[in-house]
């Protein structure tokens, strides 16, 4: 399951457990998001409410997270991308 976070404007995450949107290329290719996006996304965890995209929105929400894109170092134990 895939579970991310926009963070706080202190840098601290809501949900310790998601990673940072602009890190989740490190985790995921962003492109894959597309078609999740578009038959619905459900979160695992009761805050989220089930999102359901357009084709074009689809497109804009792919473009935006590409665009924020970071490289975060990788958590002890595991490699860059995997």
């Amino acid at each position: 399951m895939l579970t991310v976070s926009r963070g706080r404007r202190d840098g601290r995450q809501p949900n310790p457990d998601a990673p940072p949107f602009r890190t989740l290329s490190s985790k995921y290719p962003v492109s894959d998001l597309a078609e999740s996006l578009a038959e619905g996304i459900v979160s695992g965890h009761p805050e989220m409410p089930i999102f359901v995209f357009m084709p074009n929105d689809v497109d804009a929400i792919i473009a935006y997270l590409e665009s924020i894109q970071t490289t975060a170092p990788p958590a002890p134990g595991e490699t860059p991308n995997g």
